[in-house]
């Protein structure tokens, strides 16, 4: 069995758990990136990189690419949509988009492109994980699982 699929790490244990308030897409790990400022995929991010080059944002300089994005909420409104699908046609996407607090529109875009998103959560993100964790994202049960610390 191979160690990447939800099965194989499902007996992994858990170290921490973060509960969602809603959830949507399929079940996905991956490294943790955590923000304390909000995100739009238009202005923040160069849609043909995946990284953040927003000046002055506190995750700038940072690709986003196949990893489980936290953040606190998000920006933008009526062209998020085409841009997660943009982003997601090019490679580039994260494996999950975490939201304090989001909008239709981002959801909305993020499930026409297939990119798992959740909002609303128990703990706060920055207090329970850190960049480079190992996280599973698990949106029929509502969970976010700290499945390994980073070695940082």
């Amino acid at each position: 069995m191979n160690a990447s699929t939800p099965s194989a790490t499902r007996s992994a244990a858990v170290l921490e758990t973060i509960e969602v308030t809603r959830a949507f897409g399929p079940v996905v790990e991956g490294e943790a990136v955590i923000s304390e400022e909000g995100f739009s995929p238009r202005y923040d991010l160069d849609r043909w990189t995946g990284v953040i080059t927003k000046p002055g944002h506190k995750l700038e300089g940072v690709n986003i690419r196949d990893k489980i994005c936290f953040f606190p909420t998000a920006k933008g409104g009526i062209a998020a949509g085409w841009a997660f699908y943009d982003i997601k046609h090019k490679g580039i996407a994260p494996r999950a988009f975490i939201f304090g607090v989001t909008n239709p529109v981002m959801v909305q875009g993020a499930l026409f492109a297939n990119i798992t998103i959740t909002e609303g959560w128990s703990r706060k993100p920055a207090e329970v994980l850190r960049n480079g964790d190992w996280v599973r994202v698990d949106p029929a049960r509502k969970v976010i699982e700290l499945l390994r610390r980073s070695a940082d």
